[in-house]
């Protein structure tokens, strides 16, 4: 028994120890686990936790750099930048966003714009980054919030710059104007310039040259404190100012033209045709830019965009029109180069032409037609079957050549703006491709007179009579002028964009219709001699009259003007240039169902030259 005893001592002794053992080897494995964690913590990742740690207590603050301001050539301030406040939410501290905009309704007064705006910002930036839901805060609304500041955590005022366009509608159509960013506009931008922008250009000089204007975002290291609050700033690298744009545009001119038009819908261009720089460039009517800023509301942007006179719209860069008897001057250079006239020799003009198997004449604006008349005294006194002839002789496919590809009609000019329209310059292959019908010999006809299919912008009629002064050299249309650095002050001239000139096989085409172009100014037989009288420097120009209701095409009758519903009057327009022998203005006009182009849209190009050159030439006395 006593040996039984023993036996079964020893087994529980044996068998504790063993649990011993056991127990211990996984405390010991257990307290290796938590060393070896201490360990790793501590030793090898201490670099790792410790930037966490102070990542919990210092945040990077991206810090927008000032826009870029945009003058005109005379130094006249275009664009530029006010202080201004701005409510602004890091939606990572705002424990419930939706429950932090319905309280903030009731403090500061949130348009449902600004939350659409809110919601498009909060797709496109990090949750870290601060959105701004309203701009342009007034000093009572930030008098107001600061009393209950302590109630939003994650919401605060920022001081910052907003847009402002000190000449509103004057210079709307050029300058453009900056909106929220978008989601698209982001994705082709640099995300690392825009995380604490977000105002963009949209259109005009705005939109063109964001990369100039935006600048580069510095940084701003703070310490801040649970709640997310600043306590102080612990290293600061600025930004670097956009660049200062000075365009071509004068600002007088902006306005003499703005005035010319008066309540005509219409667009005037003009450009220095020895450089291609635009010396203005309106369209009426206009709008103001500053409607923009900090978002349009619903109310004011349905207001302009339903506006049957479409202020929003830019005719000089994207209005297509028929360009009248403006395209003559262009077709006769054309028939010169391809030699299918002689220009001193006479052709009959009774006031109508007929072209079978049409059995109706191609009718002359002149009752009774000109007479026997050759290609200057055509281009003067614009008659039209002259150039119904010029037409015929062409053929569309030389018509089509040579003013696309000679004088850039039909195709985008390239100016520095976005959106520019192509017009149309018409071709057999063009209308099949287009309309899917046949070309027809009617249709050759009436493009010698600027109607039809062919279609052409100001602008593109103002580079067209650029070349023309300068007898065949051209230049990109620009309004950039020079870049200014505001760090240093220096200011950088851009340089002119010469384009390929307009070959001309015939020797004295350019003398003949410039000389043509001018006797339509400085003759008593010219379609615009009125606007010569009392001129103290030399116009080359050219009136044009584009139907918008066929009337005198042999179908219809002879309307009186006054029976036509103003929206189916004719368009008028006009080119010219001056002086004569030295030019240094080029301008076209089209004024929108203005009738006669040499009663409506030539006085306007006359005031337009008259502003440019008469100050020019006797500078008005500074001011003591």
């Amino acid at each position: 028994m006593a040996r039984i005893r023993i036996r079964n001592e020893w087994l529980e002794r044996h068998q504790f120890t063993l649990r011993v053992i056991v127990v211990g080897s996984i405390g010991l494995i257990l307290l290796l686990a938590v060393v070896t964690r201490l360990f790793y913590l501590q030793i090898v990742s201490h670099e790792h936790y410790v930037t966490l740690a102070e990542g919990n207590r210092l945040r990077n603050e991206p810090v927008m750099p000032p826009r870029g301001l945009i003058y005109d050539r005379n130094g006249v301030l275009l664009a530029e930048n006010r202080p201004s406040y701005e409510l602004d939410i890091i939606p990572e501290q705002v424990p419930d966003l939706d429950a932090t905009l319905k309280a903030l309704a009731k403090v500061i007064d949130i348009r449902p714009q600004d939350l659409k705006q809110f919601d498009d910002l909060l797709k496109t930036k990090k949750p870290f980054q601060p959105l701004p839901i309203r701009s342009n805060l007034s000093d009572a609304e930030v008098a107001h919030f600061a009393v209950d500041r302590q109630d939003f955590p994650g919401v605060d005022i920022r001081a910052t710059l907003a847009r402002y366009y000190p000449l509103g509608p004057v210079t709307a159509h050029v300058i453009g104007y900056t909106g929220i960013i978008s989601q698209d506009e982001l994705a082709r931008l640099d995300p690392n310039q825009y995380t604490s922008t977000s105002q963009v250009g949209k259109i005009g000089i705005e939109g063109a040259y964001e990369s100039l204007l935006h600048g580069s975002t510095g940084v701003r290291q703070v310490e801040a404190d649970a709640q997310g609050r600043t306590v102080r700033v612990v290293s600061y690298t600025p930004p670097v100012p956009g660049k200062n744009l000075y365009l071509s545009i004068d600002v007088r001119l902006q306005e003499a033209a703005e005035k010319a038009l008066g309540s005509n819908s219409g667009a005037v261009v003009a450009i220095d045709p020895r450089d291609g720089g635009v010396l203005a460039l309106v369209s009426t009517p206009s709008f103001d830019p500053n409607l923009f800023i900090g978002g349009i509301s619903p109310a004011d942007f349905s207001k302009l965009n339903t506006d049957p006179l479409q202020p929003l719209f830019n005719r000089a860069l994207r209005g297509q029109y028929p360009p009248g008897s403006t395209i003559k001057p262009f077709l006769a250079l054309a028939a010169l180069n391809y030699k299918v006239v002689d220009p001193f020799k006479n052709l009959m003009c009774p006031g109508y032409l007929y072209v079978p198997p049409n059995p109706h004449p191609y009718r002359d604006w002149k009752a009774g037609g000109h007479g026997e008349i050759d290609l200057p005294n055509a281009i003067t006194q614009s008659c039209d079957v002259y150039f119904y002839t010029v037409a015929l002789k062409l053929g569309i496919d030389r018509i089509h050549d040579y003013l696309t590809t000679q004088l850039g009609f039909g195709e985008p000019s390239g100016i520095d703006l976005m959106g520019e329209r192509d017009g149309v310059v018409p071709s057999p292959l063009w209308k099949r491709q287009t309309l899917h019908q046949p070309w027809y010999l009617g249709d050759l006809v009436i493009v010698g007179i600027g109607q039809g299919y062919l279609l052409v912008t100001p602008l593109q009629l103002a580079d067209g009579v650029a070349a023309i002064a300068m007898h065949g050299e051209r230049f990109v249309p620009q309004l950039l002028h020079a870049i200014g650095d505001p760090l240093s002050g220096k200011i950088t001239d851009t340089q002119a964009h010469a384009l390929p000139p307009v070959q001309e096989s015939y020797a004295s085409a350019w003398n003949i219709v410039v000389q043509a172009m001018k006797n339509v100014v400085a003759t008593w037989e010219g379609t615009a001699h009125n606007i010569g009288i009392g001129a103290k420097y030399s116009i080359a120009g050219k009136t044009g009259t584009a139907q918008v209701y066929r009337k005198r095409l042999g179908v219809f009758g002879e309307e009186s003007e006054a029976d036509i519903p103003k929206a189916l009057r004719d368009n008028a327009l006009f080119i010219a240039f001056a002086p004569v022998n030295d030019p240094r203005i080029a301008v076209a006009v089209e004024v929108d169902h203005g009738g006669g182009g040499g009663g409506t849209a030539a006085p306007i190009a006359r005031a337009v030259m008259d502003e440019y050159l008469l100050h020019e030439i006797n500078p008005a006395p500074k001011q003591p």
